[in-house]
């Protein structure tokens, strides 16, 4: 997914051009970005033909994903956001574990974070302890506080079954890494690095009415898991998942109510509000 990338789209593509392995396609997804990231991206299409570019309106960070999985025809699928890249031998070594696992339904890679604000070079590993393998029932616990990351890559099969959630433009894809967890066989871990650009001004940073919208996509995950009849446990984790956010949501609204808009401040409260509705206290209590 592409849009107002331009410092580092190059390096992104180059990253996947370098790779040990060679036997990939990339999909380049313009998402209408005004800058000259179209034009990056044709110039790299036109020099190698594993490489396709879609142009479209722009829609967000999930229309873009999903127009491009509409073009993949690969065996495994994985995301790469275009300020993003990977270590040289990524590839080769999440196809290699997908290979030697023939159980195996996700990938994660070694996640390493980059930061160069300021004009400082930093890099730090993600808080994740090694673990091999683990059902995908362990990884959809692991992964409701990110213990273990969302980085990963998915047997195109899996995903065909359980395509990209949109019921929001910001948050729900994590509903779907979730579920692709939660639907494997077995998750595991390669020693392949994707290297994951931090930003100040990311929305996951950013004082924002869309901040809210975390408490929509929560309520979207609970009715795909009611609709896969998913045991009562994990339900319940769910559920308490769903309230901490809820909790989180109005210590966010309370600590920055004054930098919202009139507007955004009555939508914000209005979703925490319906969303405290929809939790279940005897769940809540019990735990």
């Amino acid at each position: 997914p592409i849009y107002k990338v331009e410092e580092y789209l190059q390096r992104c593509i180059d990253s996947v051009l370098s790779q040990d392995f060679k036997d990939w396609e990339m999909v380049l997804v313009d998402d209408g970005s005004p800058d000259k990231c179209p034009q990056i991206a044709d110039k790299a299409a036109a020099k190698d033909v594993r490489i396709h570019v879609v142009h479209k309106e722009n829609g967000g960070l999930i229309s873009a994903r999903r127009a491009g999985v509409l073009q993949a025809k690969g065996k495994y699928y994985m995301f790469l956001d275009s300020d993003d890249w990977l270590a040289r031998d990524a590839l080769e070594k999440v196809v290699s574990c997908f290979e030697a696992n023939l159980m195996t339904d996700c990938v994660l890679f070694q996640l390493r974070y980059f930061s160069d604000n300021d004009g400082r070079h930093t890099e730090w590993d993600y808080p994740q302890p090694h673990f091999g393998v683990m059902s995908g029932k362990e990884a959809f616990r692991l992964s409701l506080n990110w213990s273990i990351h969302g980085v990963y890559v998915v047997k195109a099969e899996l995903h065909r079954r359980y395509p990209y959630d949109d019921s929001s433009r910001w948050y729900s894809d994590d509903n779907t890494t979730r579920l692709h967890y939660f639907a494997s066989r077995e998750v595991r871990e390669c020693q392949g690095v994707y290297y994951y650009r931090q930003h100040s001004s990311s929305v996951s940073h950013a004082v924002d009415v869309h901040r809210f919208d975390y408490l929509e996509a929560n309520a979207s995950m609970r009715k795909m898991l009611l609709a896969m009849h998913s045991p009562k446990d994990v339900l319940d984790e769910y559920e308490i998942c769903r309230w901490k956010v809820v909790v989180g949501m109005y210590m966010f609204y309370y600590k920055y109510r004054h930098e919202l808009a009139s507007k955004d401040r009555k939508t914000g409260l209005e979703k925490i509000k319906q969303a405290w509705k929809s939790i279940d206290p005897h769940t809540v209590r019990k735990h």
